[in-house]
């Protein structure tokens, strides 16, 4: 009973299947993701600005960083986790309808973008061990090698780069 010291096993009907995250069943979905969205390798994609879209960017930058562009798993983690919180600010912060993924890769670099409306700048705050909330920028900052925000004449481009080795 791993998990549930001083506890009784679960009962009820032992038909019923726990659905457990799989790197198979992952990968299928971000291929899903990028073939119901478009490759934003190739031009901006267009997603909605709800909740649920951080699960289907992060699905579409594993798909490209690990399979199209054959870079690392700790490369497609950083990025994952990158454009995770890009995708939340862009959603909980600009009251925009949708919101823009790209990705461009040159040599030694990748870069990730998240185009809104929305001309509010993002801000850079100190963080506390406690804190629950206001930790986006600072992971960004911590872990890309470089970020930075364009200011557009309807909005703005938050992006950010990592460093990587060419094969």
């Amino acid at each position: 009973m791993a998990g549930l010291e001083g506890g009784e096993q679960p009962r009820g009907d032992r038909r019923t299947t726990v659905s457990r995250w799989s790197p198979t069943v992952e990968d299928e979905r971000a291929l899903k993701a990028l073939e119901s969205f478009g490759n934003p390798t190739e031009a901006e994609v267009p997603l909605p600005s709800r909740p649920e879209s951080a699960a289907t960017a992060r699905r579409i930058v594993q798909v490209v960083v690990l399979r199209e562009w054959g870079l690392t798993a700790r490369t497609a983690e950083d990025a994952v986790l990158l454009v995770s919180e890009l995708v939340g600010n862009a959603v909980r912060h600009t009251g925009a309808r949708a919101f823009g993924l790209r990705m461009r890769r040159r040599r030694g670099w990748i870069r990730i973008e998240v185009r809104d409306p929305s001309r509010g700048l993002p801000c850079l705050m100190p963080v506390q061990d406690m804190d629950v909330s206001g930790r986006g920028l600072f992971l960004v900052d911590k872990l890309a090698d470089r970020w930075g925000v364009d200011l557009l004449p309807r909005g703005k481009t938050t992006w950010f780069e990592i460093r990587v080795t060419d094969r």
